[in-house]
């Protein structure tokens, strides 16, 4: 009895076990150059896989890995991130991202919520939870959200005398004031250190100043303690913190699908103040046009540059 193994099984794991069993069944005529004993042994190995993944499956169906999970080519990746803002849209942009199979970059900040808390709150640390099972990724965004003012070459002090700095939140909110690189990186520690006490998982070396801006000073310190930051394409910026009365959801929608090109870094929020008619809604139909013209989603983690 010979038996094509490609053939008959179309190289699926359960029908190439159902052909050596058949094999198996004829051992006498069956032409395969395999010990009886090795063949025995495999048949026992693959059904004892077959059984583990089974089990696995019925267990924790989340933890396999989904079609576009194991897609080996993606020529035309995007990158998208999301900030923290003031979290109102947090829970349907996750439902969002779960429909797709979308992961994401989260950037993370201390902000206040709607609902009075602050987004590293203990009220949050199961959503953050939920985000590092689901496999995003995240970075650092101050856990203050501190905003880092310009600074002309000829005023600014450098990084070893300091450069300005002016936290929104927290016990100095509001105030101007003239940090170190000790400082800011005892800064972007406080959201390490917070993120891996709710969650048990460190955040990556990368970083994102409030409002993508900061001195030279400021960047140069957050590189010392070993941040690299991370901006957005111009196309990339979906506009979510701008005024919905002169930025529709379905202008900005336009816009980013006819503008948004392989390689961008995308960048929206999950809540904002500033914009009465919220964006998320709009990031359903945005990840399902990109989609549909060939893009494919990816964390920083696979970013050629970080």
């Amino acid at each position: 009895m010979a038996i094509n193994l490609m053939v008959a099984s179309g190289f699926k794991p359960g029908a190439i076990l159902k052909a050596l069993r058949a094999c198996a069944a004829h051992i006498a005529g069956c032409r395969l150059a395999i010990p009886v004993g090795l063949l025995v042994a495999a048949l026992s190995l693959i059904d004892a896989a077959l059984a583990t993944t089974a089990h696995q499956s019925r267990q924790s169906p989340h933890l396999l890995p989904t079609r576009s999970d194991i897609t080996t080519a993606c020529s035309k990746p995007l990158y998208l991130t999301l900030d923290t803002g003031n979290m109102a849209s947090a829970e349907l942009i996750a439902e969002i991202l779960n429909k797709h199979q979308v992961k994401a970059s989260f950037f993370l900040a201390n902000e206040r919520t709607p609902w009075g808390n602050f987004a590293l709150d203990e009220a949050w640390a199961p959503y953050w939870r939920e985000r590092v099972r689901e496999g995003h990724a995240f970075g650092n965004h101050t856990y203050d959200h501190v905003y880092f003012p310009p600074q002309p070459a000829s005023d600014s002090p450098g990084q070893d005398k300091g450069f300005k700095a002016r936290p929104q939140f927290g016990e100095h909110a509001g105030k101007t004031q003239l940090w170190t690189g000790e400082q800011l990186c005892k800064e972007l520690g406080r959201v390490a250190s917070r993120f891996e006490s709710m969650t048990g998982t460190g955040l990556s070396n990368w970083w994102r100043a409030p409002g993508g801006k900061a001195s030279e000073a400021a960047f140069a310190a957050a590189r010392h303690c070993g941040y690299q930051h991370v901006h957005w394409a111009s196309a990339g910026f979906l506009g979510d913190e701008l005024p919905s009365e002169r930025f529709s959801n379905a202008a900005l929608l336009k816009k980013a699908l006819d503008q948004i090109r392989p390689g961008d870094i995308l960048m929206a929020h999950l809540g904002i103040w500033s914009r009465k008619e919220a964006f998320a809604p709009s990031l359903d139909p945005l990840i399902a046009g990109l989609k549909s013209k060939g893009f494919c989603f990816r964390t920083l983690k696979d970013h050629p540059a970080y």
